[in-house]
């Protein structure tokens, strides 16, 4: 389902990081007609909106972290099955040549030293001490093994899409590799980290994995602080420490996540003390979790953008006033009010605030973004705007969301009954998440867009959607123009000036409605907690900062 690199050396996206979520669908109507502000947590709960530490760290082995998950994993490869919880799993037992930090900035990982020796021009200087989990040194044949693996759609047809930009990557020395671009792009840098589109295996195991490597019957080999010890999708994945990795040795000796798709099995679960920690809580569930005992829920921004795409090529939505009409149509500070309990904000661009770490704090991010020009919520400017296009008594169309996320439907189910009032039916469908990606490669009237930035990059989203092959099949010459600059800009704060330029340009022409920047819920016991919690903390070598509470 990947995007193919004739589309453009811009296009980094072809296959959606996706959430695997089982969140209760709530009533719509109930949800919106609701007055007053979102409902506050009830007196005594632990919810917590960022610190996941607890107690004192006593210093103690942990023998199982037991992590209980929303749904389930068919591959451990995110090459070949990209949702955003195969990220956080592969990334324990997989590295790239770099990596990220809590923070969001790349990091060494495979590679000991990275030097940019020209706009175009990378130099990776390999870890004298990387070892795979089968104790052999990790060579430079290998990294260019894995990376013509990462570039293969057949063997990474999730992932193989964002390498459109490599135009060499060749062995410099005994422990060294270059990667040449075909342009200068600042998010090139990313490219081999796995926390985007590498994950680096012994060549020997690329090669024996006749069944797909990932798969129960070839099970990844990396370089990580763990190695799988037992798979068994729609069930549970295991992995255990080892004594090859090159960085500090973490305190949990071994890591289980069960797969639990039903959410009230899942809460049941926890609730018998099953499990230590879970990832996505459902927030329609939430105050349950609150509630039960010895249970912290972190809330933290996931850096996920949920919004509209209008296919500005297709009828009835290649008129700029039927894309306005829907835009002031839709209600989105009551949806995060109401469907996100409050655990979200009111997208005002394609880029998140969290994206811009280490130029400026989500805060001023926020305000920045604020000022790209926005639909407010108005049912008789949504009138007027239908009144002056070609459709003006009114039209059908149909949205799909995925399975994996209710809240979706939840929120076009609030919108739809908004839209009926100006005239525009729309027919809301739940398709499963692999029909529904599917779908979007179709380039649909109306799409619903549900996206995880993975990296630290600021333009992740906009390239792609501002880029060459875009879903929305927009085109502007101005907007090209300045991504163009952006792309090339090294300056961290010109380059995101130029990124938000571009989405103000956007914002008049309306090829995408952002609704909502989301946030994740995750749940502690007691007995665990984690340091420099933060929204890139699973994609980092997240469990060192597990420690065992007191």
């Amino acid at each position: 389902m990947a995007e193919t690199d004739e589309r453009g050396v811009h296009t980094r996206r072809g296959f959606l990081r996706t959430a695997v979520t089982g969140m209760t669908v709530l009533s719509a109507a109930a949800l919106l007609e609701a007055c007053g502000a979102a409902p506050s947590s009830p007196a005594g709960s632990k919810a917590s909106s960022g610190s996941a530490a607890a107690g004192t760290d006593t210093g103690k082995e942990i023998d199982v972290l037991r992590v209980s998950l929303p749904g389930s994993l068919s591959n451990l490869y995110p090459g070949q099955e990209s949702g955003i919880l195969n990220y956080y799993v592969a990334g324990i037992c997989m590295e790239g040549l770099v990596g990220v930090d809590t923070t969001g900035k790349i990091v060494p990982a495979l590679a000991s030293s990275v030097e940019r020796t020209s706009p175009t021009t990378y130099v990776y200087r390999l870890r004298p001490d990387a070892r795979f989990h089968d104790g052999t040194p990790v060579t430079a044949d290998d990294v260019l093994h894995s990376i013509e693996m990462a570039r293969d759609a057949k063997v990474s047809p999730a992932t193989a899409a964002y390498w459109g930009n490599l135009k060499k990557a060749e062995k410099t020395g005994d422990a060294e590799i270059t990667l040449t671009a075909k342009a200068a792009d600042v998010a090139f840098a990313w490219l081999p980290s796995n926390a985007d589109a590498l994950w680096i295996a012994p060549k020997t195991a690329w090669e024996n994995a006749k069944s797909g490597f990932g798969t129960p019957q070839a099970l990844p080999v990396g370089t990580g602080p763990y190695k799988v010890t037992g798979f068994v999708p729609d069930s549970y994945v295991e992995f255990s420490r080892v004594d090859t990795w090159h960085g500090t040795r973490p305190k949990i000796a071994k890591i289980r996540f069960e797969f639990v798709p039903d959410e009230n099995t899942r809460l049941l679960a926890w609730k018998a003390g099953k499990a230590d920690m879970a990832l996505n809580v459902p927030l329609a569930q939430s105050r349950q979790w609150e509630g039960a005992a010895g249970t912290r829920v972190v809330y933290a921004p996931d850096r996920s953008y949920a919004g509209l795409t209008f296919n500005t090529k297709a009828a009835p939505f290649d008129d700029v006033h039927v894309r306005r009409a829907v835009a002031h149509a839709v209600n989105r500070e009551a949806i995060v009010d109401k469907i996100l309990r409050g655990h979200g904000q009111v997208a005002t661009a394609l880029s998140t605030p969290e994206q811009f770490g280490g130029l400026w704090t989500p805060q001023e991010a926020t305000r920045r973004l604020a000022a790209v020009p926005q639909y407010a919520y108005d049912l008789e400017k949504a009138k007027q705007e239908l009144a002056q296009s070609k459709v003006p008594n009114g039209f059908s169309a149909s949205l799909s969301y995925p399975n994996t996320g209710p809240h979706l439907g939840t929120a076009a189910q609030a919108f739809a009954a908004d839209l009926k009032k100006i005239g525009i039916t729309l027919e809301v469908k739940e398709l499963p998440i692999e029909q529904w990606l599917a779908e979007l490669n179709g380039f649909p009237p109306l799409s619903y867009m549900w996206y995880f930035n993975t990296t630290g990059d600021p333009g992740e989203l906009a390239a792609w959607f501002l880029g060459e092959g875009n879903p929305a099949k927009y085109a502007n010459d101005t907007i090209t123009a300045t991504m163009a600059k952006a792309t090339a800009e090294a300056d961290p704060a010109k380059r995101a000036d130029l990124l938000i330029e571009a989405q103000t340009a956007q914002a008049a022409d309306l090829a995408y409605l952002p609704l909502w920047w989301g946030q994740a819920a995750t749940a502690f016991g007691s007995a665990i907690g984690v340091r420099d919690y933060t929204s890139y903390t699973l994609l980092a070598d997240w469990p060192q900062q597990v420690y065992a509470a007191q």
